[in-house]
C-alpha cells in the first residue's frame, strides 16, 4: 500500500550571505552567532510503497479467475457432449427409431429406451436431459466470455444456478442407475452410462468450484433439489405402473383353442405360413385368442405365431426382441408381405391381404 509523506528541508537564504562580515571565519556546517540566517522550509512529497504484499494480493484473484475459467470450459465442453447425445436419443424416441447400441447387443439399448422408465409424465426422459445439458453448456460459454447474463444474474448467482442444475442431473442419474440395476439386470445401455458419467462429472466440477464454505451454506437447497427430483421420478413411474397391468405378475400360460378348423381356415393358415406372414400377440391378449379361435385348433398350429411375452408378464418385463423390432402398436398385429395389419381381422380380410386364391372354396365352405 502506498503512503504519502512530507519531508521538510531547511536551508539558509542566499540573500543573507551578503550580510556576513568578511572578517568572520566560517566553516561549512557551522553557523556563528553573528551570522544572520533566514530559514526557508521546503516540503517535498515522498511516496512509500510496499511492493511485496501488493503482489500477493493481486496473485490471489488471478488464481481464482483461472480456476473458474477452467470450470466454465469444462461445463461448456461436457454440457455440449451431453446435449448432442440427448438430442440424438430424443430424436429416436419421437420418431420411434432404433438406437445404435455399440455394446451389449442391438436390443439392449432399445429395450431400455423403449420402456416405461424412459418417459416422465408423458415426456421423453432424453428431452429433459437435452434441456439440462443445453443450459449448462450455455451458462458455461456465457460465463467464460464474461457476457451479461439474463435477468441481471451475477457470476456468483450463476455459479449457484450451475450447481443446482448439475445436482438435479446427478440425482436423476442416480435414480436411473438404480432402476437399471434392479429392473434391467444383465442388460447394458451405453447411452445411459455415458449420460450418468457426464452428469456426475459436471456435478463434482461445479461443486469443487463453488467452494466448501459456500456449499455448507447452500447444502439445504441442494438436498431439497435432489429429493424433489427423486420424488418426481418416483411419482411418474408409480402413476405409469398403476395405470397399466404392469403390477400384475402373470406367468406364461399357453392358450387353448377350442373351436374346430374348416378346410378354408387350414388352407389359409398354410398359405400365410408359406408366404412368411407372421402374427404377433400376447398370451394375455383376449383379441389374440379370438383371432386364433377363428382359425380353429388345427389351423392355428399352422400359423407363424410370435409370442411377445414368452417368459410371462410382470413389472418391468420387456417384449421379445422380434416384437420390438416389428415396432408393434398393439395386439394382435399381422405382418403380411411386408405390410402391417393391426388388430383382429376376419379370415376373408386376411385372405385378401395375403393374395389367397379362394376360387376352389364355395361360400359355404368359407363360412
Amino acid at each position: 500500500m502506498a503512503t504519502l509523506a512530507l519531508l521538510s528541508v531547511t536551508s539558509p537564504s542566499l540573500s543573507s550571505a551578503r550580510s556576513l562580515p568578511l572578517s568572520t571565519p566560517t566553516r561549512l556546517g557551522v553557523l556563528t552567532p553573528t551570522s544572520r540566517w533566514a530559514r526557508r522550509t521546503v516540503h517535498l512529497p515522498v511516496i512509500c510503497s510496499a511492493s511485496e504484499p501488493n503482489q500477493n494480493a493481486e496473485s490471489e484473484p488471478e488464481t481464482t479467475s483461472s480456476s473458474s475459467d477452467l470450470t466454465y470450459k469444462l461445463c461448456a465442453g461436457i454440457g455440449g457432449i451431453g446435449f448432442l447425445e440427448t438430442t440424438y436419443l430424443t430424436f429416436l424416441k419421437l420418431t420411434n427409431s432404433d438406437a445404435f447400441c455399440p455394446t451389449g447387443g442391438g436390443g439392449s439399448c432399445g429395450d431400455i429406451l423403449n420402456s416405461e422408465y424412459a418417459v416422465v409424465f408423458g415426456v421423453p426422459l432424453p428431452l429433459f436431459g437435452m434441456i439440462a445439458y443445453g443450459l449448462v453448456a450455455t451458462l458455461g460459454v456465457q460465463l467464460l466470455a464474461a457476457k451479461s447474463l439474463p435477468f441481471g444474474i451475477g457470476k456468483s448467482d450463476a455459479s449457484l444456478v450451475l450447481l443446482g442444475i448439475t445436482t438435479s442431473m446427478a440425482a436423476a442419474s442416480a435414480c436411473f442407475l438404480y432402476i437399471l440395476s434392479t429392473q434391467f439386470s444383465g442388460t447394458s445401455c451405453s447411452y445411459c452410462l455415458l449420460s450418468a458419467f457426464l452428469s456426475f462429472s459436471l456435478f463434482f466440477i461445479t461443486l469443487k468450484d463453488f467452494g466448501f464454505e459456500k456449499v455448507q451454506k447452500e447444502a439445504g437447497l441442494l438436498v431439497c433439489l435432489a429429493v424433489l427430483v427423486a420424488v418426481t421420478l418416483n411419482r411418474s413411474y408409480s402413476a405409469h405402473v398403476s395405470s397399466s397391468p404392469a403390477d400384475v405378475d402373470l406367468p406364461y400360460v399357453a392358450t387353448e383353442i377350442t373351436t374346430p378348423s374348416t378346410p378354408f381356415a387350414i388352407s389359409l393358415a398354410k398359405h400365410l405360413n408359406a408366404i412368411g406372414a407372421k402374427m404377433y400377440g400376447a398370451f394375455w391378449c383376449s383379441h389374440c385368442l379370438e383371432q386364433k379361435q377363428m382359425f380353429g385348433r388345427e389351423a392355428a398350429k399352422e400359423l407363424n405365431y410370435v409370442e411377445c411375452f414368452p417368459g410371462g408378464y410382470r413389472k418391468g418385463t420387456i417384449m421379445a426382441k422380434e416384437c420390438i423390432d416389428a415396432k408393434l402398436e398393439g395386439f394382435p398385429t399381422w405382418v403380411i408381405n411386408g405390410q402391417v395389419v393391426s388388430g383382429e381381422k376376419d379370415l376373408l380380410e386376411l385372405a385378401e391381404a395375403s393374395g389367397f386364391e379362394m376360387k376352389e372354396f364355395s361360400p359355404t365352405l368359407i363360412e
